[in-house]
């Protein structure tokens, strides 16, 4: 079986070094999926920079919980599914959104109900939206933006979670409880 490399900045290849220490400051330890990526200094570099404008997308706390989970689900990711459940309690994210995304039943909430779905077929479909689903959407308050920040999302994502499924990347203890 292949296997991969858990780097530390001590190890890494030297363009991941530097990045690497800066997942430690802003995490307080490396994750481990940025432990895996640092293999490629490129995808390592690729990946903080499409989450960190993730975050700072048209979305909340909530509706960005919703995207990614939605996703990762789709992809059936180990790690990230309980990763993305401890960011989104760190976040303060209701609990009971959080439950039902991990449990996969409909969310109370329509609108972010909505942005599941059109996050799910967004996956599935690889972009392609009816006009129908596009205007259920528009219609739902969320906007052009929005779609395009899902995209933004969609590519932070495959990033991770294929690497975390070519990796068999192990879940850091403390995303453990959330698994």
């Amino acid at each position: 079986m292949l296997s991969f490399t858990l780097y530390s900045e001590t190890d890494a290849p030297s363009e991941s070094k530097p990045l690497l220490a800066g997942s430690r400051r802003e995490f307080g330890m490396i994750p481990n999926l940025h432990a895996v990526m640092a293999e490629s200094p490129q995808l390592l570099q690729a990946y903080k920079m499409t989450h960190q404008l993730f975050c700072a997308s048209s979305f909340n706390d909530a509706e960005r919980t919703v995207v990614w989970q939605t996703i990762n689900g789709f992809h059936e990711c180990h790690y990230c599914l309980p990763a993305h459940t401890a960011i989104a309690h760190g976040m303060g994210v209701e609990a009971g959104l959080i439950q039902a995304l991990k449990a996969g039943v409909p969310l109370q909430d329509p609108r972010l109900q909505l942005l599941r779905e059109t996050t799910l077929a967004l996956v599935r479909e690889r972009g392609r939206l009816s006009e129908a689903q596009r205007q259920a959407f528009l219609s739902a308050g969320f906007s052009k933006a929005n779609l395009l920040d899902m995209v933004l999302a969609i590519g932070q994502k495959v990033m991770s979670n294929y690497t975390n499924h070519l990796a068999h990347t192990p879940l850091d203890k403390i995303f453990e409880p959330y698994s």
